[in-house]
């Protein structure tokens, strides 16, 4: 083979590989767009940032209720506590029906806590969550027909930022934060879901006892309460920081 055989042959194997090697680069650059294009759970990028937007719509409604229901029955218990230095029984019984019934009143107001099911036994937790969210999404939250020009303009500005936010991550880390965000939310629901049980469980126990005498009923009005500083669901949350 001559000198300038050789030389032609090199430039041929290099081209090949030159072509070899931008053919592999597409084929990455390919892969990399259909892995984009859809999450590990199947669904499109569209549907993912949808569902993103859905479960931090519904995490901030049921924080607004969670923190209701928590302060309610802690400022209870404060109250109860308080209630101990009056002497007087008359004086007392009074205080306790008040402040019994400033915490079932929020059992009348159905815009101030939401109203989200019961898990099915066969149900798995997103499923759960998503049917919830599709319920909470339902009922209108008090205040929402009367937004301001200005307070509209901040919520569409935010919800632009999250969407470009959402917008550069791939499928597969927005769907991941989904996750996250499903499961946080989950252990929300149901702590949101013990509390509201002790309320409705107060409301009914305080209707039934109005039918006994003064005496009976004051120690009845003390043991409703009591039961429910001494319940799993309430000791759960009691202690925790802002309440």
């Amino acid at each position: 083979m001559g000198k300038g055989d050789k030389l032609r042959r090199g430039r041929s194997d290099s081209g090949s590989t030159n072509l070899v090697g931008k053919f592999t680069q597409s084929v990455r650059r390919i892969v990399q767009d259909v892995k984009d294009e859809g999450s590990a759970s199947g669904a499109t990028k569209e549907d993912v940032i949808e569902t993103n937007e859905r479960l931090r719509a519904v995490r901030v409604r049921m924080d607004e209720s969670y923190d209701i229901a928590k302060k309610a029955l802690v400022g209870l218990m404060a109250r109860y506590t308080e209630s101990k230095t009056i002497h007087n029984v008359f004086q007392r019984y009074s205080l306790l029906k008040n402040m019994i019934k400033d915490v079932i009143r929020l059992e009348t107001q159905y815009w101030t806590l939401v109203d989200i099911p019961k898990q099915e036994k066969q149900e798995t937790v997103p499923a759960f969550v998503l049917r919830a969210c599709s319920i909470m999404e339902k009922t209108q939250k008090s205040g929402d027909g009367v937004k301001t020009s200005t307070k509209l303009a901040e919520e569409a500005q935010e919800k632009k930022e999250r969407i470009e936010r959402l917008e550069n991550m791939t499928s597969s880390q927005i769907d991941a934060e989904n996750t996250q965000m499903t499961n946080d939310l989950y252990r929300l629901l149901k702590k949101y879901s013990g509390l509201r049980n002790l309320i409705r469980q107060l409301k009914t126990e305080y209707s039934n006892a109005k039918y006994y005498p003064m005496v009976i009923r004051y120690s009845m009005l003390k043991d409703m309460i009591k039961d429910i500083m001494l319940h799993p669901d309430y000791m759960e949350v009691c202690h925790e920081v802002d309440v």
